[in-house]
C-alpha cells in the first residue's frame, strides 16, 4: 500500500531539476497537507471532506477524481506515518507567503467543519505552519480569519 501512495505522489508531484513545478503540482501538495489535518484525528467525516473540496475548488482547480483519490491515499498514509517533508518542501519552495496563509486558512476551515477543532488537528496545523515558516502571529491570524 505504501508503494501505491509513493507512486501517486511521484507521478503527480515529480518535477525536473530546473525547478519547474506546475500550478497543479503545487496545489496537490497543498491539498495533501490539508487532508493530513482532516485525517489526523481518525475521524475524516463527510463535512470535513466537503470543506476541503470547497476550499480547494475555490482556491485551486483540483478535479473531483484526484481529490477523492488523494483523500483515500492520505487516510492510508496517516496510518503509516509518512513524512510531511515532501509536501512542506514544495510549499516552501513554490508558494508565496499569501498562498501559505491561505493554505493555513483552509486547514482551519477543514478542522472546524465537524463542529470542533480536535487537539490533534490543531497540533498538525501548528506543525505544518512551523515547517512552512509561517510566523506564530500569522498562524493565529489564519485561525481567526477562517471562521
Amino acid at each position: 500500500m505504501l508503494d501505491a501512495i509513493k507512486r501517486f505522489f511521484e507521478d503527480h508531484l515529480a518535477h525536473d531539476e530546473e525547478n519547474h513545478l506546475t500550478d497543479y503540482q503545487k496545489h496537490l501538495a497543498c491539498a495533501a497537507l490539508m487532508v493530513e489535518v482532516a485525517a489526523i484525528d481518525e475521524h475524516f467525516d463527510a463535512s470535513e471532506f466537503e470543506a476541503l473540496k470547497q476550499h480547494l475548488q475555490q482556491q485551486f482547480s483540483i478535479n473531483d477524481r484526484d481529490l477523492n483519490e488523494l483523500a483515500e491515499l492520505a487516510r492510508i498514509e496517516s496510518k503509516e506515518s509518512l513524512s510531511l517533508y515532501q509536501f512542506t518542501r514544495l510549499v516552501n519552495d513554490y508558494c508565496t507567503p499569501t498562498e501559505k496563509f491561505e493554505l493555513l486558512q483552509g486547514m482551519w476551515k477543514v478542522a472546524r467543519a465537524d463542529g470542533h477543532i480536535d487537539k490533534y488537528e490543531e497540533y498538525m496545523i501548528r506543525k505544518i505552519s512551523e515547517l512552512i515558516y509561517v510566523s506564530h502571529s500569522e498562524f493565529i491570524r489564519a485561525k481567526k480569519t477562517s471562521v
